[in-house]
């Protein structure tokens, strides 16, 4: 405490902390997190996929489809309708003219409503279509 020159009350001095520098920091951060991260794209429900020997991984797929076990195609989180797929395969080929398509079928799901996306991804001319599986033997 200290003086006043004009009266005998003490004036108590005021200690501030500067936040510019650690708000610098937390936004450089932040940044740096926003850009490293990867982001993963699903298909949206859990699926047992069926054991594959040579299975290969493909990280450069962006139109995930699953088809459950009750043979139900999923894209994006939504249910599909059997006869929209190649629409939906179509626009997603719009926004990206270098998608890939990685079906991941249950290994419980038919073979048919497997080869029905299947054919829907090469009508709609998406010509990289793979079939997901679980590395292992069978």
């Amino acid at each position: 405490m200290r003086k006043s020159i004009v009266g005998s009350q003490p004036q108590e001095e005021e200690a501030e902390i500067n936040l510019t520098p650690m708000l610098d920091v937390v936004f450089i951060m932040l940044i740096f997190f926003i850009v490293t991260a990867s982001f993963v794209k699903e298909a949206g429900i859990d699926i047992r996929k069926p054991l594959a020997p040579e299975a290969v991984a493909k990280p450069k797929a962006n139109i995930f489809v699953a088809i459950d076990s009750n043979n139900q195609i999923w894209i994006e989180r939504k249910n599909i309708d059997r006869r929209a797929v190649r629409p939906v395969f179509e626009r997603m080929l719009a926004e990206n003219p270098e998608g890939s398509v990685v079906i991941q079928a249950d290994k419980d799901a038919y073979t048919e409503t497997v080869v029905a996306v299947a054919d829907a991804a090469r009508q709609a001319k998406i010509s990289k279509v793979s079939i997901a599986g679980e590395p292992g033997a069978d």
